[in-house]
């Protein structure tokens, strides 16, 4: 059985990471590796989107991906319980014209017993932004370290 660790129950310690492992995946803009943390029949809603399945993950995000130019992402915890976690997060964007964004939003995620991903909800709401208001900097990949959540 394909499992992805850590495991449900949840602690405030292993919501953490599963949310820093999520923000790691996304901020990689690779559809495959954020479709792997979810189970073959995940479903999702992401604003009026409602899918089902890796596939659909996959291809999804593609198309997200191929819109929300030099994508910086950071996710933090809001709430948790022994499989469950809510995550509110923020991230940077520009489209193909140069247009600047900072899209704010809240997840709910329920994990199944293999610790795979088995719903996500997202509420999303975008702001546009000067290109000097940014404050995602970071070379494109995962968030350093050392730069404030």
């Amino acid at each position: 059985m394909e499992t992805r660790p850590p495991l449900p129950p949840l602690t405030r310690e292993t919501a953490a990471q599963k949310a820093r492992g999520a923000e790691d995946a996304w901020n990689s803009r690779d559809p495959v590796r954020v479709a792997g943390a979810h189970s073959v029949d995940s479903r999702w809603r992401n604003r009026a989107e409602f899918f089902q399945g890796r596939e659909a993950i996959i291809a999804f995000l593609k198309r997200k991906w191929a819109r929300e130019l030099d994508y910086r992402l950071i996710k933090e915890v809001w709430a948790f319980t022994d499989n469950r976690i809510a995550v509110r997060f923020a991230y940077e964007w520009h489209d193909d014209g140069g247009y600047w964004y900072r899209t704010h939003g809240n997840e709910q995620w329920e994990f199944n017993e293999a610790g795979l991903m088995h719903r996500r909800e997202a509420s999303i709401n975008d702001v546009q932004i000067k290109e000097s208001d940014r404050l995602f900097r970071w070379p494109l990949g995962a968030r350093p370290n050392d730069h404030p959540g």
